[in-house]
C-alpha cells in the first residue's frame, strides 16, 4: 500500500477520534459557575488543545495500528463481510 494512502487513512481515523475526544473531561461554563458575558453556558470553561491533540493522536494510532495488521498484514477487507442483503441486479 502507499505510503500516502497510509497517512490518509490515518487522517480521516484522526479526524473522526477528534469527535470523539472532544467531549471527555470537558467541564462548562455553567458547571464552573464562571459564565462570561456574551458567552453561551454550554461553551468550555477552560479548552486544552494540547491534551485533546495528544488523547486523539494516540486513540487514531491505536485504531489505525488494528486496521492496518488486520488488512495489510492479515489481508482482512470488506470482501471478507458476508453479505447478507439480497442482490438487486
Amino acid at each position: 500500500m502507499p505510503i500516502f494512502s497510509t497517512f490518509a487513512i490515518y487522517f480521516i481515523i484522526w479526524w473522526l477520534a477528534l469527535f470523539i475526544v472532544l467531549p471527555i473531561g470537558l467541564r462548562t461554563q455553567a458547571e464552573e459557575n464562571e459564565v462570561v458575558p456574551g458567552s453561551v453556558e454550554s461553551a468550555p470553561a477552560r479548552f486544552r488543545a494540547l491534551r485533546v491533540f495528544l488523547m486523539t493522536s494516540v486513540l487514531a494510532a491505536v485504531i489505525h495500528g488494528a486496521w492496518y495488521i488486520l488488512s495489510v498484514r492479515l489481508g482482512y477487507s470488506l470482501d471478507a463481510i458476508p453479505q447478507f442483503a439480497p442482490k438487486f441486479y
